[in-house]
């Protein structure tokens, strides 16, 4: 236990504590500018160790800071376990420890919240912190430093402005920024031409590669797919961890209901996986107006709009390339003709705008390909380290 003044830190323990800790945010962040709300049913499936797939591989302690009694902040620390076998490119070690979730209304519950994390990390070894990663860089990331009035988007964590500067204050050292860019939809769209039209699938000298969706008879085996192209693809990237088959099984089964074919999109070279894009329709688009813990009347209203899809925007979570045409203008074009097809889906999918998001700042190919239709980003959230 850690006090200063009346703030005390405290490790979560039991549902009742972990309840608490999932609402802070909606709680602390009530009426602040662009805030909404996530779903807690939505975040429990994130943190819930019954439910998260994070805890076959990696381990976590809650901690929640009280002020007289009154929850004011929250942060996890958690040890990742495939960090013992990822590559030195990605930045991390067998002793990188983690934190997330962090967040208080509050800049002097900062300091305490995140030396508790550090001690929990420092206690099993760990020489480094990195974070926030809710609970590994498949999760929730970064903390929101420009965008805060954007279109909120699912999977993508809001803070308030001063955050930064508090963890700076902290002893934090600001180590990576992820960029998100927003898309028009549509087959007219700006980036529906991100690649010439005579380059078109299954003509010409693309006439090798085809095209189809989401086999829903097939869904695991296609998430298969899925993981294994996003993996090879992103392998030697900063901060990587591989997406592991439980981990896309569980993403599987939680989407599932708001799924379509129309939202994967897999190009194949000669009848083998090439390229690979997942689009999810942005669940604040239904849910945003009715708090993270809806009445029965909001739960009816919500499965109305479900089974209407009422969705107006959609965020790509997962792309990915065959690791074997790295290195070829094929393997460094399919992104393009990846983003392309879904734009060309517009007449299919309602959605208005689609968004990109968790763009390293150093991935200057990727940023130069998006910034040809998208000057600027949207949103920009920060991960920060600091030795233990």
């Amino acid at each position: 236990m850690t006090q200063r003044a009346r703030i005390v830190i405290t490790p979560v323990n039991g549902f009742r504590q972990l309840s608490t800790f999932i609402r802070l945010p909606r709680r602390v962040y009530a009426g602040m500018p662009g805030y909404m709300a996530p779903l807690d049913m939505e975040q429990r499936a994130l943190l819930d160790p019954k439910h998260s797939a994070f805890f076959r591989h990696g381990e976590a302690q809650y901690f929640l800071a009280t002020l007289d009694g009154r929850p004011v902040g929250r942060i996890s620390a958690q040890i990742d376990h495939l960090t013992r076998n990822v590559s030195p490119e990605t930045g991390l070690s067998p002793q990188t420890g983690f934190f997330g979730a962090l967040d208080t209304a509050d800049p002097e519950v900062v300091p305490m919240l995140l030396e508790a994390a550090a001690g929990w990390l420092r206690e099993r070894g760990m020489t480094t912190m990195l974070g926030p990663w809710t609970l590994n860089s498949n999760g929730e990331y970064g903390i929101m430093i420009e965008g805060q009035t954007a279109l909120p988007m699912v999977m993508m964590p809001w803070h308030p402005t001063w955050l930064d500067q508090a963890i700076r204050s902290a002893g934090m050292t600001k180590t990576m920024d992820v960029l998100s860019y927003h898309m028009a939809m549509g087959p007219d769209a700006e980036a529906a031409h991100l690649v010439p039209r005579a380059l078109q699938v299954g003509e010409g000298r693309l006439g090798s590669l085809s095209v189809r969706r989401l086999d829903s008879r097939n869904m695991l085996r296609d998430g298969e797919i899925l993981r294994s192209l996003y993996n090879g693809t992103w392998r030697d990237t900063w901060g990587f961890l591989p997406y592991t088959s439980d981990e896309m099984a569980a993403m599987i089964h939680e989407i599932r209901p708001i799924l379509r074919d129309e939202h994967f999109v897999l190009v194949e070279q000669d009848g083998e996986p090439a390229g690979v894009a997942l689009v999810v329709p942005n669940v604040f688009d239904v849910a945003g107006d009715l708090g993270g813990a809806p009445s029965p009347f909001g739960w009816a209203k919500l499965g109305v709009r479900l089974l209407r899809h009422e969705f107006r925007s959609a965020r790509v979570i997962l792309l990915g390339v065959s690791k074997g045409l790295s290195g070829t203008a094929l393997g460094a074009m399919l992104p393009a003709l990846l983003i392309r097809e879904l734009m060309n889906r517009g007449h299919e999918l309602p959605y208005e705008m689609i968004e990109l998001g968790w763009v390293l700042e150093t991935n200057l190919p990727m940023r130069r390909l998006i910034e040809r239709i998208v000057p600027a980003p949207c949103k920009r959230h920060r991960v920060y380290s600091r030795e233990l």
